[in-house]
């Protein structure tokens, strides 16, 4: 078996974990097949003393397929 990591950014103005299901959301419109998700970084924007958007890195991987194109 082969699998494969790509790096996403996903953004929330709700949560953390809502930037995730973005992120991998979004990807899963193209990729079939993601099964794990690492939080490599999280960070947030700030006006006026608040949290008004989470931004979080993560790494998603799925497996390759078997199948040859010819």
């Amino acid at each position: 078996m082969v699998e494969k990591t790509i790096e996403l950014t996903g953004i929330s103005s709700n949560s953390v974990e809502d930037a995730v299901q973005i992120a991998i959301a979004r990807a899963g419109v193209t990729i079939s097949g993601i099964h794990t998700a690492h939080v490599e970084d999280i960070s947030a924007a700030i006006e006026n003393n608040r949290v008004v958007r989470w931004k979080v890195k993560i790494k998603a991987t799925f497996q390759v397929k078997d199948e040859l194109h010819e």
